[in-house]
Parts: C-alpha cells; structure tokens; sequence
C-alpha cells in the first residue's frame, strides 16, 4: 500500500525560543517559501493525513540567521532539501516540479549506514555516535528521581565509544556514579547548573574528583541568557565566581559558560567569559534544515559564531541532535529516521566539534509546545 501526500514545507516565519525544565533549547530560523510538492512514499512511512501538521506558525524577537531560502520535498520519513536558492529570486507561491513517486526501498542503502538506526539499550557499536566527540548524560528516571549508582554504570556501559560525557549538575551522586562507570581514557564535561549553588557545587566536584585528568572542562549554566533567567553581567559573575572557587580545590583547567547559539550571536559579550566558546545548537529548531544537511548546517553555524567572537577561540557544540517524537517544527519533522539521517550527516561533517543530545529520552521532562522535548533519546 502507497500513500500519496501533499506537503507544504513551511510559512515564512522566526522562531521563539523553547524551554526545557532543566535546559533549554534555542530555535535558529531561516526565512523560508512555500512549496508544494506532492510525493508518493512506501507503506512503511507514517502517514500524515493534514498537510499543515507539517507547518508550524510562531513568532519571535530573534532575527532570521539567514536570508536564503530553501526549496524542501518529502521523501520517506524524512525531509531532503534542493539547493538554497536566494531569496530575491523566488516568489512566496512558487512550486516545484519534478517526479512525484518516491520508493522507500531505493532509499534504503542511503540509510543502512546510519548509525542510529540500531541504536538502543542493547547496542553499543554505533558508527556515528562513535565519531561524535562526546554526548550528554542525565542521570534521572523517567519520574525525575535519581537513578541508582547501579543504573548509572549500565547506562554508562552504552557510552564507551565517546570521548566525553556531558553532565548538567551535581545532583544524584552523577559525577561518582559516572566517574566510577566511565572507561578510563573518557573524561567529563562537569556542569555547575544553578548560579546560586555554585560555592556547594564546587565542593561536591571537590570531594567527587581525586584525579583532574578525568575532566575534560566545567561549565557554569546551560542556556540561561537565552531563556531570560540570567543577563550577561550575571554571567560573567558567575563564571568568574565558579573560576575562582575551582582554582581553590586545585583544578587548573578550562571553563565556560553554555548557551544557545542565537544567544551568543546576539550577545558577542559572552564569548570573553568562557576559555573557549561552548554552544547549543541544533538543526531541528532552524525550521528550515533537512535532517540529512545537519552537519553541513552545524559546519556553518560553527564558523560564523567563531568569526561573531573574534576567530582566536575553539568552538565546541555542546548540545545537538534530532528529536524522534512530537510536533514538526516548520518544515523539520521529528521521527527516528530524521535522527539517524541527522546523526550520520553530523558524524560525517563535523564529528569532532559536537557532543551529541542526549542518550536516553528525558520523559521526566515537559513536553513542551511542539511536544519533541522529551524525545531526544538516541538510545531508546
């Protein structure tokens, strides 16, 4: 059986921002052209039975990162996008032609390599995961209760392909627990989250870490300038604070401060702060990025917000992914297949300047307006 579906990639449009509970994501927005393009896609596709499930209407104070647009069909699963054409030359009602018939099986050998594809509880051998440099950890249950060390060391057993493992706080023993999980040649990316605890976060890293060497960096917030819970000065307080307290228990190496990657565009202060600029970012929330063109995509945001903050610091994306559940995001659709494809394009591009988001799925999480902040599992 077949399904044949009309599909309007997305409305001109910026995005606001998207919150997390314990982090956020930002949305990056390109202004985009409607386009009509009827597909035909395997049985084995989800069907969508509303064209406009896939147009997603918002607003924001952001301003597009992008003055392209991009002209989008469906295939199955997924969105694949033509050249990016300038936006002067296309009209806001222009439609593109080209075959209306799409078999999923001839698409499947531009899938099979994709790493994600078997990722789960089980696997621990995936191509792409292996060539990212790190991914994030949460050590919570799906209520939000503290995992057991136990729990932790299996979940860790999954991750000994990558180099680092991200971690948000202090909370639940997740520094110990991990740290006792890890391989020894993986290091943590410790996080201070609440700007208010930093002196007791501090000394729980103290009495946590016996051996420097284990921690690759500490960051201080996640996404705070870009949510409004903190300005740049409170920033740059608190990073020098948590500086300060750490050189005090003997640790001599980088920290930073993390946030979205429109924040630090539009706030070139917080590149000074940080040893080296960390940021979140992520293709699903421009609306206008093909899961397939992810790591082309991520290449160029990391050379602009180097260049936005003086081209002298390292980029590390901190934070990206593709969620697998929840509403679509103008024309960037969550599902499993859009991940692997943006996790295979990512690890093809630029494997060594991204920590993947995130391991398990965040169920402890709100779900969110587009209903995708829980869903970022690549274990699952």
């Amino acid at each position: 059986m077949k399904f044949t579906l009309p599909f309007i990639t997305a409305l001109v449009g910026v995005a606001a921002a998207v919150e997390h509970e314990h982090h956020q994501h930002g949305k990056r927005d390109a202004t985009t052209v409607v386009v009509t393009h009827v597909v035909t896609v395997g049985a084995d596709a989800v069907p969508l039975s509303d064209a406009s499930a896939f147009v997603q209407q918002s607003s924001s104070t952001y301003v597009p990162s992008s003055s392209f647009v991009t002209l989008t069909t469906l295939t199955p699963s997924y969105v694949s996008s033509a050249d990016a054409v300038s936006s002067d030359a296309v009209s806001s009602d222009a439609v593109v032609s080209s075959s209306s018939s799409v078999d999923a099986a001839s698409l499947s050998s531009s899938t099979s390599t994709s790493s994600a594809a078997s990722a789960s509880a089980s696997s621990t051998d995936s191509a792409s995961d292996a060539r990212a440099k790190g991914i994030t950890y949460s050590p919570y249950t799906d209520s939000g209760t503290c995992k057991s060390a136990s729990d932790v060391a299996s979940d860790i057993a999954l991750l000994t392909e990558f180099d680092i493992i991200r971690l948000y706080d202090t909370d639940c023993d997740c520094i110990k627990n991990v740290l006792d999980a890890k391989t020894s040649s993986q290091k943590l990316f410790l996080g201070i989250y609440y700007l208010d605890k930093i002196d007791a976060s501090v000394q729980i890293i103290s009495e946590s870490i016996s051996d420097w060497s284990d921690v690759y960096t500490v960051s201080v917030g996640n996404e705070l300038v870009n949510n409004g819970e903190a300005t740049t000065d409170q920033i740059k307080t608190a990073v020098d604070s948590a500086r300060s307290a750490l050189t005090n228990i003997g640790y001599t190496g980088t920290v930073v401060s993390v946030d979205t990657l429109v924040a630090v565009q539009n706030n070139p202060v917080l590149c000074e702060y940080s040893d080296f600029i960390a940021v979140n970012s992520h293709p699903f929330w421009d609306g206008n990025v093909s899961p397939e063109n992810s790591g082309t995509w991520l290449q160029t945001q990391i050379s602009n917000i180097k260049s936005i903050c003086g081209g002298v610091k390292d980029v590390l994306i901190t934070e990206t992914g593709w969620p697998t559940q929840g509403s679509a995001y103008q024309s960037c659709v969550p599902s499993k297949a859009n991940q692997e494809l943006a996790l295979q394009s990512i690890a093809d591009t630029v494997a060594d300047q991204v920590l993947l988001f995130t391991t398990f799925n965040d169920l402890w999480k709100d779900p969110g307006s587009y209903g995708v902040e829980q869903y970022w599992g690549i274990f699952d």
